[in-house]
């Protein structure tokens, strides 16, 4: 992705998120000139990938596949100085793009649909060779539990939620017709260098191309601690 494109990105974020009165804590409006002077009080967010968070998943085509991420709060399983065992995300999906078909090995996760328009899901088991199993899907709805065939429409309305266990393959995309959605996640630790299993295989972080200042840092570009 451009570096423009991201800071378009992120600033469309931010009027749905002020549309919305969702408020985010001091450290997303941070400048990269701010962040350079920040020290190890700031280690959580650095070593916990706290942020901002936009991906065309390395394919190159925002529009079509892509998601806004913001991860609010994250532990760290892979080290001891951190003890929450929770994640929190917030994210916006336009009409038109998907977030691809993965799962985790270790994370379960809620989906909430916070405002907006409907979000359509399509769910499968993973088989243990890690392909799509043709069984039928549980699921775990705001306290309803039922059982849907593989790949079946799932569409969460406004304020309703899905848990999504380990080995549930998952895609979701906004309903047509419908308008973007504003997209909760509240989940265990949160670690997208090894817990993602896509199921065709993609980047999970865009490669960008610097064609202007960034307007914020990414969540994978914080410099070091200034000592």
């Amino acid at each position: 992705m451009k570096r423009s494109e991201i800071n378009a990105c992120i600033k469309e974020f931010e009027a749905m998120l002020k549309e919305y009165r969702f408020a985010l804590p001091p450290f997303l409006s941070f400048t990269p000139e701010e962040w350079e002077s920040k020290g190890h009080e700031y280690d959580e967010i650095r070593d916990n990938a706290l942020g901002w968070d936009i991906t065309d998943y390395g394919e190159g085509h925002f529009e079509t596949k892509g998601l806004y991420l913001i991860t609010l709060r994250n532990g760290n399983v892979h080290n001891d100085k951190y003890t929450k065992c929770y994640a929190e995300k917030i994210m916006m999906l336009k009409e038109g793009q998907i977030s691809p078909n993965h799962f985790h090995w270790n994370k379960m996760e809620d989906i909430i649909n916070r405002g907006g328009g409907n979000l359509v899901f399509h769910l499968w088991n993973a088989t243990e060779d890690e392909q799509l199993a043709d069984t039928p899907v549980k699921i775990f709805s705001d306290g309803r539990c039922y059982e849907v065939p593989a790949g079946s429409d799932v569409i969460l309305k406004p304020g309703q939620s899905l848990t999504l266990y380990p080995y549930y393959y998952h895609e979701f995309y906004i309903q047509p017709g419908t308008e973007k959605a504003l997209i909760g996640e509240v989940s265990m630790c949160n670690d997208d260098n090894t817990d993602n299993r896509f199921y065709e295989a993609l980047g999970r972080f865009p490669t960008i191309e610097e064609d202007e200042p960034a307007y914020r840092l990414l969540c994978t570009e914080y410099p070091p601690a200034k000592d």
